[in-house]
């Protein structure tokens, strides 16, 4: 099955399952000046082109961030945004290399281990971002919860994330990307305690239910859904519209309507990865890995999770 640039999306929900296994990058950084990682696919991997206004903004944000850490070299708050603008430029390695300055000088603050697992899944090293999710759950056992501020506001100014949440989910996700679906469904078990705004129970409900079917728990994975009464959550979403139209899909276990999906956007990413999906719990394996291909063709979007999750499955599929 071929797309063209644009992929027309027909949305269908099966039952298969199965279990794969997947390996992490090389540090192509080392060998490779500018790149930030190695695919799962074997190929270098460098900061995405961005539009010149939106280049522009983040790299006056990042300035405004370096000024902050200059006056305050160890401030646990200076060295996360600084991390986090790097990272939002797709410098992954220099935010890393920040978060790893934070854990020094705070080696109890869960935040560092949160943000620097996040960019662990973004280069690919999954066993380094378990080891810093682990951590940060150790942390935060029998702490209270706090928002966490975006680092780009969504369109209403709101954020709809936790720090509990951003641990768990995260967790959850190094776990699937890798192919342990059992600990995944664990954690996104979890994680659904820690989510508190309608995008976050969105966000785990999806990874939830990929987890269980890629187990061929099906019966689960419905009752789930079935339970989480969408049409009440949906007027409250901000940002998670992309996994909210694959919930609606995934509880009516029909043919969904036709979507059309740009692989060049983090939402088309999301999405696209779903229609992967049904095709592989279809038993349609070699549709699945066109529509990975496609995602994965999308080179800008090679830190959004769809992407990186279709990567890992193409390369387990034996494509790419």
């Amino acid at each position: 099955m071929g797309f063209p640039r644009r992929m027309g999306l027909l949305l269908v929900l099966a039952g298969f399952g199965g279990l794969f296994g997947c390996s992490g990058g090389d540090g192509a950084e080392e060998s490779f000046p500018g790149a930030q990682a190695t695919s799962f696919l074997g190929e270098h991997l460098y900061p995405p082109t961005l539009p010149e206004e939106v280049l522009t903004r983040r790299e006056e944000q990042l300035a405004e961030a370096l000024e902050d850490l200059q006056a305050d070299p160890q401030g646990a708050d200076a060295l996360i945004w600084a991390g986090r603008r790097y990272a939002y430029l797709g410098d992954y390695r220099h935010a890393i290399q920040l978060f790893s300055d934070g854990i020094t000088y705070h080696p109890d603050d869960a935040r560092f281990y949160r943000h620097r697992g996040h960019r662990y899944i973004s280069v690919r090293e999954l066993d380094n971002a378990i080891a810093d999710f682990r951590k940060a759950a150790d942390l935060i056992e029998g702490t209270p919860d706090e928002v966490e501020p975006d680092g780009q506001p969504n369109a209403m100014g709101i954020p709809t994330s936790t720090l509990h949440f951003n641990i768990w989910y995260h967790y959850g996700l190094a776990y699937f990307i890798r192919g342990d679906f059992e600990e995944a469904e664990e954690i996104y078990r979890r994680c659904m305690d820690a989510s508190i705004h309608p995008d976050s129970k969105v966000a785990t409900a999806h990874w939830w239910y990929m987890s269980l079917r890629r187990l061929g728990r099906e019966g689960e994975a419905q009752a789930l859904i079935q339970g989480m009464e969408l049409d009440g959550l949906a007027p409250e979403v901000i940002e998670s519209g992309s996994y909210l139209d694959l919930l609606r899909l995934y509880a009516a276990a029909s043919v969904g309507s036709a979507a059309e999906v740009d692989p060049e956007t983090m939402e088309g990413a999301a999405l696209g990865y779903g229609l992967g999906n049904f095709h592989l719990y279809n038993g349609r394996t070699e549709a699945a890995r066109a529509v990975y291909q496609e995602l994965v063709d999308a080179r800008d979007q090679w830190a959004a999770f769809g992407y990186i999750a279709a990567e890992a499955d193409l390369a387990r599929l034996g494509g790419g």
